[in-house]
């Protein structure tokens, strides 16, 4: 099959399909009448496994990883386990960090209410921004 058509077999798009083949992801044969590159059954599992584990947050290099371990005939499922764990904890904490600056802009809007706005003064830029507090 070709891009397009292992593009619509799998649910990737062709730009992705021709991102996996530059990475080495996909190895397709050549067609020698056309030179075009032909993909086969095995490329839509693999194409379709790349998608899956997109979707729980794998990086591409992660998952070229996993697909070297198992074409060396090794199981790729400890190593998958490790990055999700290790996922889950960046996850964690981005989400942290996503709630602190949240309270801290609905606080800086809440204290906004009762400011006036103003003109720019001396080094002042503007005063709204300048009123918040810096974190200790």
């Amino acid at each position: 099959m070709t891009v397009a058509e292992l593009a619509r077999a799998s649910g990737a798009t062709t730009d992705a399909v021709r991102y996996y083949v530059r990475m080495g992801m996909l190895r397709p044969e050549r067609d020698a009448s056309n030179g075009y590159r032909r993909f086969g059954h095995a490329d839509v599992v693999r194409v379709t496994f790349i998608r899956r584990a997109q979707l729980l947050g794998y990086r591409l290099d992660e998952i070229a990883e996993l697909l070297s371990t198992s074409e060396r005939g090794g199981s790729p499922c400890p190593r998958a386990r490790e990055i999700l764990a290790r996922r889950v904890e960046e996850n964690r904490a981005a989400l942290e960090e996503a709630m602190a600056l949240q309270q801290r802009i609905e606080d800086a809007l809440a204290t906004w209410q009762e400011l006036p706005d103003g003109a720019p003064q001396g080094d002042s830029i503007c005063h709204l921004i300048e009123s918040v507090v810096p974190p200790q």
